[in-house]
């Protein structure tokens, strides 16, 4: 199983040596703004960086295609975006686009909404019913979270793909369907089918073309333009002018983000929300706990060896979290004035890393 883990993910990595030409989009103007970087857009995707221009790469060569396609990747990188720029690059753009999250239909119903029903098929079936399949004939079907389709009705799903035919629940006919499909797990495919959450004779159906999306933490140069591309946007809706603070730029960077694209969309709006000119994002986070306290009870956690201005600013953001962002609380506790913890934070803001890249800041979890 090893051998084919590390062959999987060398296939869902693999990219042609071919240059990619998308559509360019510059950012909006903001504090954060890189003038050395250029958001790229692809379909319904933003990346200036190396992992997403790898990624740009795998869908321009499959999207022509009619190959099925198998998206892994964690929660929030954007596995729908990626399904969703499959098909308006394929030939099946204009025809349907059918997106189904199998965890979030019941087993009993799973397989009436996949295939369709006729009247009077089962208990409260008043009406017949076109399934998915049916919904996206012609088009593109994308099965969002797979793993999580109960056993049985991935056999079912096997047989469909198999066959190009469908029988509605209740029915006593079966009907071609030409569908595209695109499946999406959290979930590393390999280790599901150890674990008997998928079968692998599906995983082989569907993964014609494996796509692995890239974690936030592992594209960091797209971290401060998709902050600025979200504030853009907000910022026009609203009819406003807010820009972000230099201490946000530094959290942005320095923390490992595990709701993704996601997390960092939502996070942005609440300190839209929440702010009056200057977003402060490190006091939302702080506030709604997202940032692991680095403490052991009342004691801020150091190794042995520390560089005293780490040291300072563990016990600075330690005891903004104790205080749940409040700046003045904490300035209290700590016996500086506020202006001196101001300046503590903007001095730590501005000081290099010894390397001569970004340092960042020790963290209990990854």
């Amino acid at each position: 199983m090893t051998e084919r883990l590390n062959a999987y993910n060398q296939l869902s990595t693999a990219a042609g040596n071919q240059r990619v030409v998308p559509r360019r989009t510059p950012p909006r103007n903001s504090r954060l703004l890189s003038p050395t970087h250029l958001l790229t857009r692809f379909g319904d995707l933003y990346g200036a960086s190396v992992p997403m221009q790898q990624l740009f790469k795998l869908i321009e060569r499959v999207a022509p295609t009619h190959a099925n396609v198998l998206i892994s990747g964690e929660s929030g990188t954007g596995k729908e975006l990626v399904a969703s720029t499959i098909h308006q690059m394929s030939g099946r753009l204009g025809k349907p686009y059918v997106a189904l999250n199998c965890g979030g239909i019941s087993p009993q119903l799973i397989e009436a909404e996949l295939f369709g029903h006729e009247r009077g098929s089962f208990t409260g079936a008043i009406r017949m019913h076109k399934g998915c399949f049916e919904r996206a004939d012609g088009g593109t079907l994308f099965l969002d979270e797979v793993t999580e389709m109960p056993m049985e009705m991935q056999v079912k799903l096997l047989r469909v793909l198999e066959t190009g035919g469908l029988c509605r629940v209740g029915g006593d006919g079966e009907m071609p369907v030409d569908v595209r499909v695109i499946a999406a797990t959290n979930r590393n495919p390999l280790e599901a089918i150890e674990k008997n959450l998928l079968r692998s004779d599906l995983f082989y159906r569907l993964s014609v073309f494996p796509i692995a999306v890239p974690a936030l933490r592992e594209r960091k140069e797209d971290i401060e333009l998709l902050a600025n591309l979200f504030l853009g946007n907000l910022n026009k809706q609203a009819c406003t002018a807010k820009i972000f603070s230099r201490i946000s730029r530094r959290f942005m960077n320095e923390y490992h983000w595990p709701g993704n694209v996601r997390e960092l969309k939502n996070l942005v709006h609440r300190a839209f929300i929440l702010a009056d000119k200057e977003m402060d994002v490190t006091t939302v986070a702080m506030s709604a706990k997202l940032v692991p306290a680095v403490t052991n009870g009342d004691c801020v956690i150091l190794p042995v060896g520390s560089k005293l201005a780490d040291a300072e600013q563990q016990l600075i953001f330690a005891t903004l979290g104790h205080c749940g962002g409040n700046k003045t609380r904490a300035a209290e506790l700590l016996g500086v004035s506020l202006k001196t913890l101001y300046n503590r934070l903007n001095d730590n803001d501005n000081r290099p890393a010894e390397n001569g890249g970004a340092r960042t800041k020790p963290s209990t979890s990854n």
